[in-house]
């Protein structure tokens, strides 16, 4: 059941901590790297299951990952990958846990090549957020002419489960685009009705 309070608020919070996530962290402009990635981890995994089951798990995903270290990531071995694989706290899906492994390299590369990922990932807004104004929840696209050009240039750099859909989702939870509703409150607090308040540098 939607938790009730004073605030109007996007209309898919489920539970408390959703809530939570919603009113600090989603469509805030993001700009650490390995929140970055934190960020592309979870969206990969949530493809095809719901954000609240992704949210959940959170804390394992945290736990499992060693806090979401590229780093580290990139160098787990086979030992490492079939541990995942019988960790029943997260979402033990073969493919999701290789692309995991798989994009913590393309990710450093990425951080070779441009400095840092926040660089190359805000490139595709001009770095500042898209500020949208949808009333309500079914006005929401599922994808844009921008997560399909992220979602190939992610491709053609070796990235996996990097849809456009996945792209999109990560571009709202990054606060790339601000994809609160009109009514919500952190729709204002975050940019809504002015544009171009957020730079990179935030």
């Amino acid at each position: 059941m939607t938790p009730t309070t004073d605030k109007p608020r996007c209309g898919w919070i489920a539970d408390q901590l959703m809530m939570k996530y919603h009113d600090e962290e989603w469509g805030v402009p993001l700009h650490d790297d390995l929140k970055l990635f934190e960020y592309m981890v979870l969206d990969a995994f949530q493809a095809g299951l719901s954000w609240k089951t992704v949210l959940n798990k959170r804390e394992n995903f945290r736990r499992a990952l060693d806090d979401f270290d590229p780093v580290r990531i990139a160098d787990y071995d086979e030992a490492k990958y079939n541990s995942l694989l019988s960790d029943p706290g997260i979402i033990r899906n073969r493919a999701k846990i290789r692309a995991t492994i798989t994009n913590a390299k393309a990710f450093l590369e990425v951080q070779q090549q441009f400095g840092t990922f926040d660089n190359y990932i805000w490139s595709f807004v001009d770095y500042k957020p898209i500020i949208n104004s949808w009333k309500s929840l079914a006005d929401l696209p599922a994808k844009s002419p921008v997560s399909e050009s992220m979602s190939k240039d992610l491709v053609k750099r070796g990235f996996k489960f990097v849809g456009s859909t996945i792209c999109y989702a990560f571009m709202q939870a990054a606060g790339m685009i601000n994809d609160h509703v009109t009514h919500c409150y952190r729709y204002k607090e975050l940019g809504g009705q002015h544009s171009g308040i957020f730079t990179s540098d935030q």
